[in-house]
């Protein structure tokens, strides 16, 4: 799986990126926080100031208009953004693509959570660590690289732990908790899917101490399932589908060039044979990290889908 970096054309050296900023910060009314109470576990340390946290405003354009980027996060924070109007009880935590190698922070991210909220959900943006926080594609030698710590999960674990242990003081059904994420991100909800028995770190407090099981999952054109098999038509071993993984929405065009479509079919088989509750939409067209941008592409209506499919679910009234 090649980064959303590259397949949006942002190569640092010779796309025309506009200057980098400081660490990334959401909107006025919103306050992100860090998710770790000290140390954060496995940190790896920080070489100089080249090296911290930056924003990328990117030229290219998603339909019709720029995205933003966040690079070299090692401080992971959760910005929570509340719902408008009558408030469902519902929570989504959000992972952002960027092939572990950035965070589409707006495109995938903070948008996101515009949908939501105006749904009467409460969105939890998470900004996790990358890069090489998960399975990584590497130019050099054009691979994927899988770090010795899954930086990301840790990350996502604790984030939905978190919310589950502040669920009554933010409004919200402990039983109603899920995750949302694309490309990268999608392989991360898989993940956590998979995931949550065992905490990946040690725990630090009594957040750690409640389930981090998400209750339904969201993975939009998902990459990193084929890795790591033998065979044609075999999901990735290291995403162990069980009874227990939770109800999953898949969705996929079939010409995504970057995260083919068998990616969500192998995942989709898998969640059937292990009696998962899966709704899976293929479309013919619209490739790769169009987020919730809408074209002409009837695809890019996906957040309709989703909507109909939670009331089907019983997350929120039909």
């Amino acid at each position: 799986m090649k980064p959303l970096l590259l397949v949006l054309c942002v190569a640092f050296a010779f796309s025309g990126l506009s200057a980098q900023t400081p660490a990334w910060q959401p909107s006025a009314q919103h306050t992100q926080v860090s998710i770790w109470p000290g140390v954060v576990p496995d940190a790896q340390p920080i070489a100089g100031p080249e090296y911290a946290e930056a924003v990328t405003g990117a030229k290219d354009l998603v339909a019709g208009r720029p995205w933003v980027a966040v690079e070299r996060v090692s401080r992971p924070t959760m910005t929570v953004y509340l719902p408008k109007g009558k408030n469902a009880g519902v929570a989504m935590v959000v992972f952002p693509g960027g092939g572990y190698s950035i965070l589409a922070i707006d495109l995938e991210g903070t948008e996101v959570c515009d949908w939501l909220t105006s749904r009467g959900m409460t969105c939890v943006l998470l900004k996790y660590r990358v890069p090489d926080s998960g399975p990584a594609y590497h130019d050099d030698c054009r691979c994927n690289i899988h770090p010795k710590v899954p930086a990301a999960l840790e990350d996502a674990q604790r984030t939905v732990g978190l919310v589950r242990f502040h669920a009554a003081e933010w409004h919200i059904d402990p039983h109603k908790i899920g995750v949302l994420g694309f490309s990268a991100g999608g392989h991360l909800v898989a993940n956590i899917s998979t995931h949550f028995a065992q905490r990946a770190y040690a725990p630090v407090d009594a957040a750690d101490k409640v389930s981090c099981r998400p209750d339904f999952a969201v993975a939009i054109y998902p990459g990193h399932m084929l890795e790591n098999t033998k065979k044609e038509f075999e999901l990735n071993p290291e995403i162990p589908v069980s009874a227990r993984t939770p109800p999953t929405f898949l969705l996929q065009a079939e010409n995504d060039n970057v995260d083919g479509v068998k990616q969500s079919l192998v995942y989709y088989v898998a969640l059937k044979n292990a009696g998962v509750p899966v709704e899976m939409h293929l479309y013919a067209q619209g490739g790769h990290a169009f987020g919730l941008r809408r074209t002409k592409l009837p695809i890019t209506g996906w957040p309709q889908l989703v909507e109909t499919w939670l009331g089907t679910i019983g997350m929120i009234s039909e």
